[in-house]
């Protein structure tokens, strides 16, 4: 069942050894902190997370299974990272699409050595008939695989090294009970991030970039970064260019004409953003309208609209998402220069 290396790489693992990791061409691998004290933010699972891997060292065994989730870009992949580099292993990457059959997650299982790290990303999308073969891998250490059809069918079961698996998904309703039951470690939800936290990783980013900027401009790429990490480091970037490209340090001037050329408003709202709420209010009269026929309406997937515009603007008080549809409110109307009806009274 083994494969080496190269056919590996094929099926979308990548090898990440605290020795062995290589400098990536990508900023945003370079932007990943290294130390647990450069993590900023999410003090919770942090401090639960140095107890659990703490106790497994003395111990001398692998930590439990952990299970990360939450919205995209606040740290899951970068936690699995400080997880490797804190208990000295190295770490196997994948993702729940590149395990496409059985035989792919058996490859992968019986290339690990003991102690190592196997990361799966958006494990929400594994094929359900994969899951189950999972499900013995962590419990018991152990692959059953069945090979052959009908009465001449049998079952061989394979003895795994110890790992550790650790999960990470934007959609934890997707997974499975059984599946999430497995994770003894823990299951963490990442938080957003204050305008304070989001301000540091600015701070910090900027110092790795070389970039000089000042107190004002993290505040102002602070402020529009959705409480994300890894939109306030792709904001600090595109600034950094325009003040490159305009021969200009990097001040909160440059950072609002540099971020009102990418159609980011004084409070993070994209186009895209600004477009739902315009849509709702000319449309339907400022709600409430169903996903489907807002989705029509503006010939986007609802998708999109649901899993990457929706939450900010609930999160910011623009859109309400009620059992009749999504509705513009007050505050929605009045960010966008418009008079609420009704007297400021929405139905």
């Amino acid at each position: 069942m083994a494969m080496n290396r190269k056919t590996l790489r094929k099926k979308g693992v990548e090898n990440v050894g605290v020795s062995e990791e290589k400098d990536s061409l990508f900023l945003d691998t370079t932007l990943r902190p290294s130390r647990w004290d450069d993590y900023v933010g999410q003090v919770n699972i942090k401090n639960n997370l140095r107890i659990l891997l703490t106790a497994a060292k003395e111990r001398r065994h692998p930590p439990e299974h952990i299970l990360f989730y939450g919205p995209p870009g606040l740290g899951k992949t970068t936690l699995a990272h400080l997880i490797s580099k804190e208990i000295n292993t190295q770490m196997k990457v994948t993702s729940g699409p590149a395990i496409e059959k059985i035989g792919d997650l058996a490859s992968i299982l019986t290339n690990l050595t003991p102690g190592d790290i196997l990361f799966i990303d958006e494990i929400h999308r594994l094929n359900k008939t994969i899951e189950e073969v999972l499900y013995p891998a962590m419990e018991s250490g152990s692959l059953d695989i069945i090979i052959g059809k009908g009465p001449s069918a049998r079952t061989i079961q394979l003895e795994l090294p110890p790992f550790t698996l650790i999960g990470a998904t934007t959609r934890i309703a997707m997974i499975s009970s059984p599946l999430r039951s497995r994770f003894s470690g823990g299951i963490f939800k990442l938080e957003f991030y204050t305008n304070e936290e989001i301000q540091k990783i600015i701070t910090r980013s900027a110092n790795i970039l070389s970039i000089d900027l000042e107190g004002d401009a993290a505040e102002e790429i602070a402020k529009r970064s959705r409480f994300t990490p890894r939109t306030a480091n792709y904001f600090l970037k595109r600034c950094r260019d325009y003040a490159q490209v305009h021969k200009t340090s990097l001040t909160q001037k440059s950072v609002d004409e540099a971020l009102k050329l990418l159609g980011i408003d004084k409070v993070g709202l994209s186009p895209a953003d600004r477009d739902i709420l315009h849509t709702i209010i000319n449309k339907f009269s400022g709600g409430p309208v169903g996903l489907n026929t807002l989705a029509a309406a503006m010939s986007e997937e609802q998708a999109t609209i649901e899993e990457f515009n929706e939450p900010y603007l609930i999160q910011s008080g623009f859109l309400d998402r009620t059992p009749r549809g999504r509705t513009v409110t007050v505050s929605g109307y009045e960010h966008l220069g418009l008079t609420p009806p009704n007297n400021g009274t929405l139905i």
